[in-house]
């Protein structure tokens, strides 16, 4: 009688090996649970590399995105170092793999992992076992993250230093805006804002803000005090997000200035700002 196989074994099993969840299930099933005979198996199915490479940190990678008129998607791969993430093979699995998730739509790792690579034969968690094994390095999807378009909408993707700075911006209220979308993409690269709109910031986040405002105007009448401290959030606010930060390329405008000189209509609805490693 084997031991029963449950998810957190199958997740056990994964990240001792980096295997796809559904190859690992089917691993532990034929080995009656245990995990070690769970290994061989994989070995023997001709992922030995994989598994032993599998065991080193992944700190280096890449960011690569795709996109058609519907949706945009983005994906991290990680690897072991700069030099093979520099690798013109690595660049291209990146770029399959996300061509992969924006034609699958992927909305996540296993998902995609067990996606037809577009224009191939194998699935990505195969074409990936093939890259740990052709490139000598433990080579791992981190993260994918699919979004749907919305038509009445612009959109600018921005990738900074190789694809280690990934960002991208959506802009509400018409078409034709890409290039003020972009430009605000590269801004979120340089700036880093934590938020879209202040009503985004968490509760103990602002009220942390609010405690340390007041504990520097100890001593001043409450009225004097309650405007000092709202001032500070809102420098607080300037600093974090990215509606009320100073446009990096007019820093006498804000980016909600800046949209709305394109358009009134017009809405920043959205941000994204990935960094390898986070």
């Amino acid at each position: 009688m084997g031991t029963k196989v449950t998810a957190e074994l199958v997740k056990r099993l994964r990240d001792r090996t980096g295997v796809g969840m559904a190859k690992c299930k089917k691993a532990l099933d034929e080995s009656n649970g245990d995990i070690e005979q769970a290994i061989d198996f994989l070995r023997k199915a001709g992922m030995a590399s994989a598994v032993k490479k599998e065991e080193r940190e992944t700190n280096e990678g890449s960011i690569g995105f795709a996109e058609n008129d519907t949706a945009i998607v983005f994906v991290e791969v990680n690897a072991e170092t700069d030099f093979v993430t520099q690798n013109e093979r690595f660049k291209s699995f990146v770029s399959s793999v996300a061509e992969t998730a924006l034609s699958a739509k992927a909305k996540d790792v296993e998902s995609l992992s067990q996606a037809a690579v577009a224009g191939g034969s194998q699935t990505v968690e195969e074409m990936r076992v093939d890259q740990v094994q052709s490139m000598g390095e433990n080579i791992q999807l981190k993260r994918v993250l699919f979004r749907e378009k919305n038509s009445n909408a612009s959109y600018g993707t921005y990738s900074h230093m190789g694809g280690k700075i990934v960002c991208a911006a959506e802009i509400t209220g018409g078409s034709g805006h890409d290039a003020l979308a972009k430009d605000i993409a590269m801004h979120i690269a340089a700036e880093a804002p934590d938020y879209l709109v202040p009503d985004e910031v968490p509760a103990d986040v602002r009220s942390r803000e609010e405690d340390v405002a007041r504990a520097q105007v100890q001593g001043k009448p409450e009225n004097i005090i309650d405007k000092i401290v709202e001032g500070k959030l809102r420098s607080f606010y300037e600093q974090v997000c990215l509606v009320h930060q100073k446009f990096v390329k007019d820093p006498s405008q804000t980016i909600t200035q800046v949209v709305k000189a394109a358009g009134q209509d017009l809405e920043l609805t959205w941000f994204l700002r990935w960094q390898i490693g986070e």
